[in-house]
């Protein structure tokens, strides 16, 4: 028969060592609490730089545009590194692309800062609004024809297309996993790349003006986690590649840009033409509905 006593004792070891097991939960609940706090505004987190480097990146971007296309074409002195200018712009906005992805991933893991969705929101005006909307009206000024007034109205809708993007984004709250619009760092990519598609002035035009109204639009696009984060990052370094290509003139790379910036227009397209799609389907489905209905 069991002893009572020694019964007893178990019984008073296992409650005293549940009782340890809850407190060190407890403790371990407070210090990952307190790592996850917001650091005070006098500080910044890891995420901040990625979010402080992204700026510099767009900043960057527009002194490149300046100095290697701008400015040689202004003067009329014809140099050989307006494409390495163009293409160093371009992968400046992907690198700042980058930082945007891992800024949020490295806030979701480790300590954020009091500062930090104020400074996302700041680093993206530059990167994804004052950045490409630049390079809107400096390839209105260097296309052919006369161009730069309407560039410089276009470019001024795509500025204010991200600037209602993010005080929407900061104000109103969508369903978990999705952007509501097309987010801007997609939004600058898409717009660039119709430039570098260099399309005839009107049908860039339109496009150009049709990824603006997709920014401000209610079209939910899938936010990069998970494996589509991984894919987001691979096709950031694949463009950056494609532009190297043809920066450098390698064989084919003007075709590697070509194709890869029909696929940036076509990754933007794809959750706008889901809609349509799915609203079709619905059209579709109501009409056979009522067809079958009135047999």
């Amino acid at each position: 028969m069991t002893d009572p006593e020694a019964y007893s004792h178990q019984s008073h070891q296992d409650e005293d060592d549940e009782e340890i097991e809850r407190v060190v939960r407890r403790l371990r609940w407070a210090r990952d609490r307190e790592l996850r706090r917001p650091l005070s505004p006098q500080h910044l987190s890891t995420a901040d730089l990625f979010t402080l480097g992204n700026a510099v990146c767009g900043f960057l971007a527009i002194y490149c545009t300046t100095t290697g296309v701008l400015i040689p074409h202004l003067t009329g002195v014809a140099t050989s590194g307006d494409r390495r200018s163009a293409a160093a712009a371009v992968t400046l906005l992907l690198i700042g692309s980058m930082c945007d992805l891992f800024d949020g991933l490295v806030a979701r893991k480790l300590r954020s800062s009091a500062l930090g969705a104020e400074l996302d929101n700041l680093a993206d005006l530059i990167s994804f609004g004052i950045a490409p909307a630049y390079f809107v009206v400096v390839w209105g000024m260097t296309a052919g024809g006369a161009h730069h007034r309407v560039s410089a109205g276009i470019a001024i809708m795509v500025l204010l297309a991200v600037v209602l993007r993010l005080a929407r984004f900061s104000c109103t709250a969508a369903r978990p996993g999705v952007f509501q619009g097309m987010p801007s760092p997609m939004g600058a990519l898409t717009v660039i790349s119709i430039v570098l598609l260099n399309p005839p002035f009107a049908l860039g035009a339109v496009g150009i003006v049709a990824v603006s109204a997709l920014m401000v639009s209610q079209v939910e696009y899938p936010k990069p986690q998970g494996k589509l984060a991984t894919a987001t990052l691979c096709w950031i370094v694949v463009s950056m590649g494609c532009l190297t290509a043809w920066a450098t003139g390698l064989p084919g790379g003007a075709t590697l840009l070509q194709i890869g910036a029909s696929l940036q227009v076509a990754l933007a397209l794809m959750a706008p033409l889901m809609v349509i799609r799915r609203k079709v389907g619905d059209v579709r489905a109501k009409r056979a509905e009522a067809r079958s209905a009135t047999n």
